[in-house]
């Protein structure tokens, strides 16, 4: 019974053999791939070339003039002139901004802008309060009236002693005495009228006029409000102002550029302009104004671009890019 028992576990020897297939099978695939996988890591001359919109080679390194090209494609820009020397980002700014304030402190009784209101050279803008110079342009006549009347008086005496003197019926001394009483009578006119051109010149200054033609750029007042005047403005401090303008076709590009950039840059260089905001909209423009002090900090240098007939699609504040172009150009009259 044990010798039938161990028969049947014992194994055959057809079935002690492994079967090879497979196994070289998997050999073989294992093969395959790590081939695969040397042939893409091999390093080859072209894969520093990549292909970008258009079918173009383009070098990868960003060196060749294929990465100008990928660099306008990447940025929806139109690729600039060759001649261009040196491409940077500014600020568009308004050339002068200009801030009205009073002359004296006064109470504003009427604003006839708000904030984007186109205006006129001469435009009435803001009233501020006259009344009380308006009583005291009253008073000054008033004496300036009485002021008149003395010196008449004064000149009426001395043509009467004068005449009295000739005849010698009065003596010399009161005749000249009377002469200098009616020129104290005429000085104390023109005092009185001094102060009255005085008094109307503040009330022509309670009236303030647009000084360009322009935009109002903020409104920085409401009627009934009290105002002083400005001590000092710009960017140097705090300073009151009514309203602020700027004439919208006067804009400039303003630069911060390296030091490193600086040989590539000079006065009235022709320049080309494109916002951001609408980077197919291209102005032509030249170089105005290079600042005479660096800043050591940042170690840069302000260099302002004034362009050329400018349109609605340049907004003061907004970014654009400036290409300096290389050749002088005559800078346009303002």
């Amino acid at each position: 019974m044990n010798e039938e028992k161990l028969k049947q576990l014992q194994i055959r020897a057809d079935a002690k053999q492994r079967p090879t297939r497979s196994l070289w099978a998997i050999f073989l695939g294992v093969a395959l791939i790590t081939g695969v996988a040397l042939y893409f890591w091999w390093p080859r001359p072209t894969d520093d070339l990549r292909v970008v919109k258009g079918g173009k080679p383009v070098d990868g390194t960003g060196t060749g003039s294929g990465a100008t090209a990928s660099t306008n494609q990447l940025s929806s820009r139109p690729a600039g002139p060759k001649d261009a020397v040196l491409t940077v980002s500014g600020y568009i700014i308004n050339r002068e901004r200009i801030e009205l304030s009073p002359r004296f402190m006064g109470v504003v009784k009427w604003i006839g802008v708000k904030k984007g209101d186109a205006v006129t050279n001469g435009q009435v803008v803001v009233f501020l309060d006259d009344a009380e110079y308006q009583a005291r342009r009253l008073e000054a006549e008033g004496r300036l009236n009485n002021a008149k009347a003395a010196a008449e008086k004064a000149e009426l005496t001395y043509n009467r002693i004068k005449k009295l003197t000739s005849e010698n019926v009065e003596s010399k001394q009161l005749a000249d005495d009377a002469r200098l009483a009616l020129e104290s009578a005429r000085a104390v006119v023109k005092e009185i009228e001094g102060q009255l051109e005085l008094i109307k010149t503040f009330i022509a200054w309670t009236i303030i006029k647009s000084p360009i033609d322009g935009v109002v750029l903020e409104k920085l007042v409401d009627p009934n409000e009290l105002v002083t005047p400005q001590s000092f403005g710009g960017t140097r401090g705090p300073s009151t102002a009514l309203i602020a303008v700027a004439d919208p076709k006067d804009l400039q590009v303003e630069i911060d550029l390296n030091e490193q950039d600086l040989s590539k840059v000079f006065l009235n260089q022709k320049c080309r302009v494109s916002p951001e905001a609408y980077p197919d909209k291209v102005f032509e423009g030249y170089v105005a104004e290079i600042a005479p002090e660096a800043n050591r900090q940042k170690g840069t240098l302000e260099v302002k671009v004034q362009i050329k007939n400018p349109d609605k699609y340049l907004t003061p504040e907004l970014s654009a890019k400036v290409d300096f172009l290389g050749q002088p150009v005559a800078p346009a009259g303002r």
